[in-house]
Protein backbone atom coordinates (compact mmCIF):
# COMPACT_ATOMS: atom_id res chain seq x y z
CA UNK A 1 0.00 0.00 0.00
CA UNK A 2 1.30 3.42 -0.96
CA UNK A 3 1.49 6.03 1.78
CA UNK A 4 -0.95 8.93 1.53
CA UNK A 5 1.21 11.98 0.91
CA UNK A 6 -1.62 14.44 0.28
CA UNK A 7 -0.75 16.26 3.52
CA UNK A 8 2.18 17.73 1.58
CA UNK A 9 -0.27 19.86 -0.42
CA UNK A 10 -0.65 23.18 1.39
CA UNK A 11 -3.44 24.89 -0.51
CA UNK A 12 -3.52 28.48 0.73
CA UNK A 13 -5.13 29.92 -2.42
CA UNK A 14 -8.05 27.62 -3.26
CA UNK A 15 -6.29 26.14 -6.27
CA UNK A 16 -6.86 22.41 -5.73
CA UNK A 17 -10.09 20.61 -6.57
CA UNK A 18 -11.56 18.42 -3.80
CA UNK A 19 -10.77 15.21 -5.70
CA UNK A 20 -7.29 16.41 -6.63
CA UNK A 21 -5.41 16.20 -3.35
CA UNK A 22 -2.92 13.42 -3.98
CA UNK A 23 0.80 13.07 -4.65
CA UNK A 24 2.42 10.82 -7.26
CA UNK A 25 6.15 10.24 -7.09
CA UNK A 26 8.24 10.36 -10.25
CA UNK A 27 8.57 7.12 -12.19
CA UNK A 28 12.26 7.76 -12.86
CA UNK A 29 14.96 10.30 -12.15
CA UNK A 30 15.73 12.82 -14.84
CA UNK A 31 16.14 16.47 -15.80
CA UNK A 32 13.12 17.52 -13.73
CA UNK A 33 14.14 15.70 -10.54
CA UNK A 34 13.43 17.81 -7.48
CA UNK A 35 10.64 19.78 -9.17
CA UNK A 36 6.96 19.60 -8.26
CA UNK A 37 4.00 20.24 -10.54
CA UNK A 38 0.22 20.28 -10.53
CA UNK A 39 -2.05 19.28 -13.40
CA UNK A 40 -5.09 21.22 -14.56
CA UNK A 41 -8.15 19.08 -13.93
CA UNK A 42 -8.62 18.29 -17.60
CA UNK A 43 -5.63 15.91 -17.72
CA UNK A 44 -6.12 12.23 -17.01
CA UNK A 45 -4.20 10.82 -14.07
CA UNK A 46 -4.50 7.08 -13.55
CA UNK A 47 -6.67 6.18 -10.57
CA UNK A 48 -8.00 9.71 -10.07
CA UNK A 49 -11.15 11.21 -11.62
CA UNK A 50 -11.06 14.03 -14.16
CA UNK A 51 -13.63 16.71 -13.31
CA UNK A 52 -13.10 19.37 -16.00
CA UNK A 53 -14.39 21.99 -13.56
CA UNK A 54 -17.95 20.64 -13.47
CA UNK A 55 -19.48 18.27 -10.89
CA UNK A 56 -21.74 16.62 -13.47
CA UNK A 57 -18.77 15.82 -15.67
CA UNK A 58 -17.02 14.36 -12.63
CA UNK A 59 -20.04 12.16 -11.84
CA UNK A 60 -20.65 10.90 -15.37
CA UNK A 61 -17.16 9.85 -16.46
CA UNK A 62 -15.13 6.82 -15.49
CA UNK A 63 -11.91 7.14 -13.54
CA UNK A 64 -8.96 7.00 -15.97
CA UNK A 65 -6.75 3.93 -15.91
CA UNK A 66 -3.81 5.60 -17.65
CA UNK A 67 -1.96 8.88 -17.34
CA UNK A 68 -2.23 11.34 -20.19
CA UNK A 69 1.03 11.15 -22.19
CA UNK A 70 2.27 14.54 -20.99
CA UNK A 71 1.72 13.62 -17.33
CA UNK A 72 3.58 10.34 -17.85
CA UNK A 73 6.40 12.18 -19.63
CA UNK A 74 6.86 14.64 -16.76
CA UNK A 75 6.82 11.87 -14.14
CA UNK A 76 9.35 9.98 -16.24
CA UNK A 77 11.58 13.05 -16.31
CA UNK A 78 11.73 13.12 -12.51
CA UNK A 79 8.99 15.59 -11.53
CA UNK A 80 6.58 14.93 -8.65
CA UNK A 81 2.87 15.41 -9.32
CA UNK A 82 1.12 17.33 -6.55
CA UNK A 83 -2.44 16.57 -7.56
CA UNK A 84 -4.97 18.36 -9.75
CA UNK A 85 -5.99 21.98 -9.74
CA UNK A 86 -9.02 23.99 -10.74
CA UNK A 87 -10.16 24.85 -14.24
CA UNK A 88 -12.99 27.04 -15.45
CA UNK A 89 -15.85 24.76 -16.54
CA UNK A 90 -14.81 22.66 -19.54
CA UNK A 91 -12.05 25.27 -20.01
CA UNK A 92 -14.54 27.63 -21.68
CA UNK A 93 -13.52 30.95 -20.08
CA UNK A 94 -10.62 33.37 -19.69
CA UNK A 95 -11.77 34.82 -16.36
CA UNK A 96 -10.68 32.30 -13.75
CA UNK A 97 -13.87 31.81 -11.76
CA UNK A 98 -15.89 28.63 -11.27
CA UNK A 99 -19.53 28.61 -10.17
CA UNK A 100 -19.05 25.31 -8.31
CA UNK A 101 -15.56 25.50 -6.82
CA UNK A 102 -14.89 29.22 -6.48
CA UNK A 103 -12.18 31.57 -7.70
CA UNK A 104 -8.56 30.82 -6.75
CA UNK A 105 -6.49 33.64 -5.29
CA UNK A 106 -4.09 35.45 -7.59
CA UNK A 107 -1.13 35.99 -5.26
CA UNK A 108 0.30 38.66 -7.56
CA UNK A 109 -2.89 40.72 -7.14
CA UNK A 110 -5.20 39.20 -4.48
CA UNK A 111 -7.99 41.66 -5.24
CA UNK A 112 -8.02 40.45 -8.86
CA UNK A 113 -8.95 37.25 -10.68
CA UNK A 114 -6.22 34.80 -11.72
CA UNK A 115 -7.48 34.45 -15.27
CA UNK A 116 -8.59 31.23 -16.87
CA UNK A 117 -9.25 28.72 -17.81
CA UNK A 118 -5.99 27.47 -16.27
CA UNK A 119 -6.93 29.29 -13.07
CA UNK A 120 -5.75 26.72 -10.55
CA UNK A 121 -2.49 26.20 -12.42
CA UNK A 122 -1.87 29.94 -12.29
CA UNK A 123 -2.81 30.28 -8.62
CA UNK A 124 -0.70 27.34 -7.48
CA UNK A 125 2.41 28.58 -9.28
CA UNK A 126 1.93 32.24 -8.32
CA UNK A 127 1.73 31.20 -4.65
CA UNK A 128 4.92 29.11 -5.00
CA UNK A 129 3.02 25.96 -4.00
CA UNK A 130 4.46 24.05 -6.97
CA UNK A 131 7.38 24.75 -9.27
CA UNK A 132 5.28 24.57 -12.42
CA UNK A 133 1.82 23.51 -13.50
CA UNK A 134 0.30 21.92 -16.57
CA UNK A 135 -2.40 23.91 -18.32
CA UNK A 136 -4.08 24.14 -21.68
CA UNK A 137 -4.47 27.03 -24.08
CA UNK A 138 -7.22 27.19 -26.68
CA UNK A 139 -8.18 30.85 -26.83
CA UNK A 140 -5.69 32.19 -24.28
CA UNK A 141 -6.21 29.95 -21.25
CA UNK A 142 -2.54 29.99 -20.26
CA UNK A 143 -1.29 33.21 -21.86
CA UNK A 144 -3.92 35.30 -20.06
CA UNK A 145 -3.36 33.87 -16.54
CA UNK A 146 0.38 34.21 -17.07
CA UNK A 147 -0.10 37.89 -17.85
CA UNK A 148 -2.48 38.47 -14.93
CA UNK A 149 -0.13 36.90 -12.37
CA UNK A 150 3.30 37.77 -13.74
CA UNK A 151 4.26 34.21 -14.69
CA UNK A 152 5.95 32.47 -17.56
CA UNK A 153 3.44 30.78 -19.84
CA UNK A 154 2.95 29.83 -23.45
CA UNK A 155 0.76 28.45 -26.14
CA UNK A 156 2.61 25.65 -27.94
CA UNK A 157 2.52 24.98 -31.67
CA UNK A 158 -0.77 23.17 -32.27
CA UNK A 159 -0.18 19.41 -32.18
CA UNK A 160 3.46 19.63 -31.07
CA UNK A 161 2.76 18.27 -27.55
CA UNK A 162 0.33 15.36 -27.35
CA UNK A 163 -3.21 16.35 -26.34
CA UNK A 164 -4.27 12.76 -25.76
CA UNK A 165 -5.77 11.98 -22.39
CA UNK A 166 -7.25 15.39 -21.72
CA UNK A 167 -10.75 16.82 -21.90
CA UNK A 168 -10.90 18.81 -25.15
CA UNK A 169 -12.62 22.13 -25.73
CA UNK A 170 -12.01 22.94 -29.41
CA UNK A 171 -9.62 20.22 -30.66
CA UNK A 172 -8.55 22.25 -33.71
CA UNK A 173 -7.18 24.92 -31.34
CA UNK A 174 -6.40 23.06 -28.07
CA UNK A 175 -2.76 22.99 -26.95
CA UNK A 176 -0.89 21.57 -23.95
CA UNK A 177 0.94 24.23 -21.94
CA UNK A 178 2.62 25.00 -18.64
CA UNK A 179 3.25 27.94 -16.32
CA UNK A 180 6.23 28.63 -14.08
CA UNK A 181 7.45 31.40 -11.81
CA UNK A 182 11.12 31.05 -12.68
CA UNK A 183 12.47 31.24 -16.21
CA UNK A 184 14.97 28.45 -15.57
CA UNK A 185 12.18 26.09 -14.52
CA UNK A 186 10.04 27.12 -17.46
CA UNK A 187 12.89 26.36 -19.85
CA UNK A 188 13.73 23.03 -18.15
CA UNK A 189 10.18 21.82 -18.69
CA UNK A 190 10.31 22.99 -22.29
CA UNK A 191 13.50 21.02 -22.90
CA UNK A 192 11.63 17.87 -21.80
CA UNK A 193 8.34 18.39 -23.63
CA UNK A 194 9.49 20.13 -26.82
CA UNK A 195 11.66 19.03 -29.73
CA UNK A 196 14.85 20.95 -30.56
CA UNK A 197 14.46 24.04 -32.71
CA UNK A 198 16.95 25.77 -35.00
CA UNK A 199 14.84 28.94 -35.19
CA UNK A 200 17.18 31.93 -35.66
CA UNK A 201 15.07 35.07 -36.06
CA UNK A 202 16.31 38.06 -38.02
CA UNK A 203 13.10 40.14 -38.19
CA UNK A 204 11.08 41.80 -35.41
CA UNK A 205 7.44 42.40 -36.31
CA UNK A 206 5.22 44.88 -34.48
CA UNK A 207 1.51 44.13 -35.07
CA UNK A 208 0.03 47.58 -34.51
CA UNK A 209 -3.56 46.31 -34.66
CA UNK A 210 -2.85 43.98 -31.72
CA UNK A 211 -1.05 46.71 -29.75
CA UNK A 212 -4.00 49.06 -30.27
CA UNK A 213 -6.34 46.62 -28.51
CA UNK A 214 -4.38 46.72 -25.25
CA UNK A 215 -4.81 49.24 -22.46
CA UNK A 216 -2.31 52.15 -22.40
CA UNK A 217 -0.44 50.58 -19.47
CA UNK A 218 1.01 48.05 -21.93
CA UNK A 219 2.45 50.60 -24.33
CA UNK A 220 5.73 51.48 -22.60
CA UNK A 221 6.59 47.83 -21.77
CA UNK A 222 5.79 46.85 -25.36
CA UNK A 223 8.07 49.58 -26.69
CA UNK A 224 10.88 48.50 -24.38
CA UNK A 225 10.50 44.86 -25.39
CA UNK A 226 10.40 45.78 -29.09
CA UNK A 227 13.54 47.89 -28.89
CA UNK A 228 15.47 45.45 -26.72
CA UNK A 229 14.59 42.53 -28.99
CA UNK A 230 15.61 44.47 -32.09
CA UNK A 231 18.95 45.25 -30.45
CA UNK A 232 19.47 41.60 -29.51
CA UNK A 233 18.80 40.53 -33.08
CA UNK A 234 20.75 43.39 -34.68
CA UNK A 235 17.79 44.52 -36.73
CA UNK A 236 15.14 47.22 -36.94
CA UNK A 237 11.52 46.54 -35.92
CA UNK A 238 8.93 46.53 -38.67
CA UNK A 239 5.43 47.82 -37.87
CA UNK A 240 2.46 46.31 -39.70
CA UNK A 241 -1.17 45.37 -39.32
CA UNK A 242 -1.16 41.60 -38.96
CA UNK A 243 -4.76 41.38 -40.20
CA UNK A 244 -4.22 43.90 -43.00
CA UNK A 245 -7.37 45.92 -43.62
CA UNK A 246 -9.50 43.46 -41.64
CA UNK A 247 -10.25 44.33 -38.00
CA UNK A 248 -8.87 41.79 -35.55
CA UNK A 249 -12.37 41.67 -34.09
CA UNK A 250 -13.38 39.87 -37.30
CA UNK A 251 -10.66 37.29 -36.72
CA UNK A 252 -11.93 36.88 -33.16
CA UNK A 253 -15.40 36.13 -34.49
CA UNK A 254 -13.96 33.62 -36.93
CA UNK A 255 -12.19 31.86 -34.07
CA UNK A 256 -15.28 32.01 -31.83
CA UNK A 257 -17.59 30.58 -34.49
CA UNK A 258 -15.29 27.79 -35.62
CA UNK A 259 -14.44 26.91 -32.03
CA UNK A 260 -18.02 27.00 -30.78
CA UNK A 261 -19.18 24.68 -33.56
CA UNK A 262 -16.39 22.23 -32.80
CA UNK A 263 -17.01 22.51 -29.06
CA UNK A 264 -20.68 21.64 -29.51
CA UNK A 265 -19.76 18.75 -31.81
CA UNK A 266 -17.46 17.50 -29.04
CA UNK A 267 -19.68 18.03 -25.98
CA UNK A 268 -23.18 18.79 -27.25
CA UNK A 269 -24.52 15.26 -26.86
CA UNK A 270 -23.26 15.06 -23.27
CA UNK A 271 -24.72 18.48 -22.41
CA UNK A 272 -28.06 17.56 -23.96
CA UNK A 273 -28.22 14.25 -22.11
CA UNK A 274 -27.07 15.36 -18.66
CA UNK A 275 -28.18 19.01 -18.58
CA UNK A 276 -25.27 20.08 -16.34
CA UNK A 277 -25.49 23.26 -14.31
CA UNK A 278 -23.06 25.86 -15.67
CA UNK A 279 -22.14 29.29 -14.40
CA UNK A 280 -24.10 32.01 -16.16
CA UNK A 281 -21.41 33.17 -18.61
CA UNK A 282 -20.31 29.67 -19.58
CA UNK A 283 -23.90 28.45 -19.85
CA UNK A 284 -24.66 31.30 -22.25
CA UNK A 285 -21.58 30.38 -24.26
CA UNK A 286 -22.70 26.77 -24.66
CA UNK A 287 -26.20 27.88 -25.61
CA UNK A 288 -24.75 30.07 -28.34
CA UNK A 289 -22.50 27.21 -29.48
CA UNK A 290 -25.52 24.95 -29.92
CA UNK A 291 -27.00 27.44 -32.39
CA UNK A 292 -24.02 27.72 -34.77
CA UNK A 293 -25.15 26.47 -38.17
CA UNK A 294 -23.25 24.21 -40.54
CA UNK A 295 -23.09 27.06 -43.04
CA UNK A 296 -21.58 29.46 -40.50
CA UNK A 297 -19.04 26.84 -39.44
CA UNK A 298 -17.97 26.13 -43.03
CA UNK A 299 -17.45 29.85 -43.66
CA UNK A 300 -15.52 30.27 -40.39
CA UNK A 301 -13.26 27.31 -41.14
CA UNK A 302 -12.49 28.68 -44.59
CA UNK A 303 -11.61 32.07 -43.12
CA UNK A 304 -9.53 30.39 -40.41
CA UNK A 305 -7.49 28.62 -43.10
CA UNK A 306 -6.90 31.96 -44.83
CA UNK A 307 -5.77 33.58 -41.57
CA UNK A 308 -3.46 30.66 -40.83
CA UNK A 309 -1.73 31.02 -44.18
CA UNK A 310 -1.55 34.81 -43.87
CA UNK A 311 0.06 34.88 -40.42
CA UNK A 312 2.49 32.08 -41.24
CA UNK A 313 3.55 33.91 -44.40
CA UNK A 314 4.15 37.14 -42.46
CA UNK A 315 6.41 35.39 -39.96
CA UNK A 316 8.13 33.18 -42.51
CA UNK A 317 10.94 31.13 -41.01
CA UNK A 318 12.81 34.05 -39.42
CA UNK A 319 10.20 36.43 -38.01
CA UNK A 320 9.20 37.05 -34.39
CA UNK A 321 6.33 39.31 -33.37
CA UNK A 322 6.05 41.30 -30.14
CA UNK A 323 2.53 41.69 -28.78
CA UNK A 324 0.60 42.01 -25.52
CA UNK A 325 -0.37 38.75 -23.81
CA UNK A 326 -3.74 40.21 -22.79
CA UNK A 327 -5.68 43.43 -23.36
CA UNK A 328 -5.67 44.55 -19.73
CA UNK A 329 -4.26 43.96 -16.31
CA UNK A 330 -6.10 41.38 -14.23
CA UNK A 331 -9.70 42.53 -13.62
CA UNK A 332 -10.83 42.98 -10.04
CA UNK A 333 -12.76 40.10 -8.50
CA UNK A 334 -15.75 42.42 -8.00
CA UNK A 335 -15.61 43.95 -11.50
CA UNK A 336 -18.84 44.59 -13.37
CA UNK A 337 -19.65 41.55 -15.58
CA UNK A 338 -20.20 43.75 -18.63
CA UNK A 339 -16.76 45.30 -18.19
CA UNK A 340 -15.23 41.85 -17.74
CA UNK A 341 -16.81 40.66 -20.97
CA UNK A 342 -15.55 43.72 -22.84
CA UNK A 343 -12.01 42.92 -21.68
CA UNK A 344 -12.48 39.28 -22.71
CA UNK A 345 -13.51 40.28 -26.24
CA UNK A 346 -10.53 42.62 -26.67
CA UNK A 347 -8.17 40.01 -25.30
CA UNK A 348 -9.50 37.30 -27.60
CA UNK A 349 -8.94 39.57 -30.59
CA UNK A 350 -5.26 39.44 -29.62
CA UNK A 351 -4.98 35.80 -28.57
CA UNK A 352 -6.84 34.49 -31.62
CA UNK A 353 -3.87 35.37 -33.83
CA UNK A 354 -1.75 32.49 -32.55
CA UNK A 355 -4.82 30.29 -32.13
CA UNK A 356 -6.00 30.59 -35.72
CA UNK A 357 -2.46 30.27 -37.06
CA UNK A 358 -1.58 27.31 -34.83
CA UNK A 359 1.63 29.02 -33.75
CA UNK A 360 3.65 29.19 -30.51
CA UNK A 361 3.42 32.26 -28.31
CA UNK A 362 5.51 32.73 -25.16
CA UNK A 363 4.35 35.16 -22.46
CA UNK A 364 7.18 36.59 -20.38
CA UNK A 365 6.42 38.41 -17.13
CA UNK A 366 7.21 42.05 -16.56
CA UNK A 367 6.65 44.17 -13.47
CA UNK A 368 5.62 47.79 -13.61
CA UNK A 369 6.80 50.27 -11.00
CA UNK A 370 4.84 49.35 -7.90
CA UNK A 371 4.94 45.64 -8.70
CA UNK A 372 1.93 45.32 -11.00
CA UNK A 373 2.24 42.26 -13.24
CA UNK A 374 1.65 42.01 -16.96
CA UNK A 375 2.78 39.82 -19.82
CA UNK A 376 4.51 40.63 -23.09
CA UNK A 377 4.51 37.92 -25.74
CA UNK A 378 6.72 36.66 -28.52
CA UNK A 379 5.00 34.91 -31.43
CA UNK A 380 7.10 32.67 -33.66
CA UNK A 381 6.88 30.21 -36.54
CA UNK A 382 5.52 26.68 -36.16
CA UNK A 383 7.89 24.43 -34.24
CA UNK A 384 10.05 27.28 -32.94
CA UNK A 385 8.74 26.78 -29.39
CA UNK A 386 11.93 25.86 -27.55
CA UNK A 387 14.05 28.48 -29.31
CA UNK A 388 11.29 31.03 -28.71
CA UNK A 389 11.36 30.26 -24.98
CA UNK A 390 15.12 30.76 -24.89
CA UNK A 391 14.83 34.02 -26.82
CA UNK A 392 12.18 35.23 -24.36
CA UNK A 393 14.44 34.35 -21.42
CA UNK A 394 17.28 36.29 -23.05
CA UNK A 395 14.96 39.24 -23.67
CA UNK A 396 13.77 39.31 -20.07
CA UNK A 397 17.38 39.29 -18.90
CA UNK A 398 18.09 42.33 -21.07
CA UNK A 399 15.03 44.16 -19.77
CA UNK A 400 15.90 43.34 -16.16
CA UNK A 401 19.43 44.64 -16.68
CA UNK A 402 18.00 47.94 -17.93
CA UNK A 403 16.06 48.30 -14.68
CA UNK A 404 19.11 47.95 -12.46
Amino acid sequence: MKADMSFLIKDTVGAWVPHGRFVIAPSASGPLSGLTFAAKDVFDVAGHPTGAGNPTWLATHAVPTEHSPVVAQLLGAGATLMGKVLTDELAYSLHGDNAHYGTPINSAAPECVPGGSSSGSCAAVAAHLVDFALGTDTGGSTRVPASYAGLWGLRTTHGLVSAQGLVPLHPAFDTVTWLAHESATFERVGAVLLPPSDFAPTRVLVPKDAWDLADPVFFEPLQRARDALATLLHTEPYTLRVAGNTPLTDWRQTYATAGAFEGWATHGAWITEHQPAFGAAIGARWKAASAVTDEAAVAARAQAATVRAQVRALLGSDGVAVLPSAASLAPRRDADPAAVDAVRLRTMAITCIAGLAGLPQVSLPLRLHGGTALGISLLGPAGSDLALIRLAVQLQGTLNAQDR
